[in-house]
Formats: structure tokens, C-alpha cells, sequence
């Protein structure tokens, strides 16, 4: 089995590997902050799409409760007559 040299740490070697994992996570923050933009940006569009879905399905609502309402007229009509 073979065994691994043992490495030492020294203070510029542990400070140098200090500044490399904050510019990874500067980098990850980066990207994380593209992600939520990318997100809000999405959410806003579909916002305006369910605000356009709620506006037709009103619209129909009504036309179709018109309809209705002039067709039992109708029939109330026809019945009396």
C-alpha cells in the first residue's frame, strides 16, 4: 500500500488557500446573483401573462353569463306567451 507524502501548511501556503476559496465564492455569489436577476425577470413575465389570463377569463365569464341570462329570458318569454 502505498503512503502519501505528508504536505505542511505554512502560513502563505494557508493564505493563499484562504484567497482562493473567496474567489470561488465571489464567483458562486456572481452567479447566484445572475440566477435570482434571471428569476425576477421570469416571474415578472409571468405575472403580466396571468394578469392577461385573468383579464380574458373575465371577459368570458361575463359574455358567457350574458348569453346565459339572454337565453332564460328567452325561454321565461316563450313560456308566458
Amino acid at each position: 500500500m502505498a503512503v502519501m507524502a505528508r504536505e505542511s501548511w505554512t502560513d502563505e501556503r494557508l493564505d493563499d488557500f484562504k484567497e482562493n476559496v473567496n474567489q470561488r465564492f465571489d464567483l458562486v455569489d456572481r452567479r447566484f446573483d445572475q440566477v435570482e436577476r434571471r428569476m425576477a425577470e421570469g416571474f415578472s413575465h409571468m405575472d403580466n401573462d396571468i394578469r392577461e389570463l385573468r383579464r380574458t377569463m373575465n371577459q368570458g365569464f361575463f359574455f358567457l353569463g350574458g348569453a346565459m341570462l339572454t337565453g332564460f329570458l328567452t325561454l321565461a318569454g316563450l313560456i308566458v306567451f
